[in-house]
């Protein structure tokens, strides 16, 4: 059954700091469970194929580990996400467990290499309640204590996720935590800001990690 495309005043709503406009059928899942009361979600059933929608512009959508593992079908709603989302911030969240990891690689290569959206992995939905939170709480501009304190808070999940670029070890992930506290600043991050950080090699790696500029 095809998604229902997304009607454009959800795709303009800009729902308040500290909010999630979230599909409905998260409600009472394992995933919203997870946030604790750390953000608060606004329910919309007719999101289509995005499954929530931040306060920062970006759309998130989540590949679970049953999608990978049940075939390809998940391929046809990434594409569909894409065409949506035209002019937004689009991020895929993908389970990367034990038993989804046999499917990671292709999975990567066609999220960011073949439709260039910025993938992000994780291993399981505590974890990506974190990261989905981070993104949220992170971008807040008119409260920076709260930003630092929600950075701290959530600088294991962060820092783990940093620590899977290539050439990132843990003491450059706290130096580009320093300097980028969320990790939609990060992805955004420039070649030239990165550089006097981690070294141009190192940046480019960044880059490429979220903006698939490979070479």
């Amino acid at each position: 059954m095809e998604s229902k495309p997304v009607p454009a005043r959800l795709l303009n709503a800009a729902p308040p700091y500290g909010h999630i406009i979230t599909h409905e059928k998260w409600r009472g899942s394992t995933l919203l469970q997870s946030f604790k009361g750390s953000v608060k979600m606004i329910f919309e059933e007719e999101l289509g194929v995005v499954d929530f929608c931040l306060s920062n512009k970006t759309c998130v959508l989540y590949v679970s580990e049953s999608d990978q593992v049940a075939g390809n079908n998940y391929r046809r709603k990434i594409v569909r996400f894409r065409n949506a989302n035209s002019g937004l911030q689009a991020v895929v969240i993908v389970e990367k467990t034990r038993l989804s990891e046999q499917y990671f690689s292709g999975l990567q290569k066609f999220v960011v290499l073949e439709l260039g959206l910025t993938l992000l992995p994780v291993s399981t939905a505590a974890e990506a309640a974190q990261l989905i939170a981070q993104l949220v709480l992170g971008e807040n501009k008119e409260n920076p204590f709260g930003r630092k304190s929600v950075s701290r808070l959530l600088e294991p999940v962060v820092l783990s996720l940093v620590q899977q670029i290539p050439g990132v070890g843990k003491v450059k992930a706290m130096l580009l935590l320093q300097r980028f506290p969320s990790i939609h600043q990060l992805s955004r991050a420039s070649i030239h800001e990165l550089e006097p950080i981690v070294g141009q090699a190192t940046a480019q790696h960044i880059t490429a990690f979220f903006h698939n500029q490979f070479t």
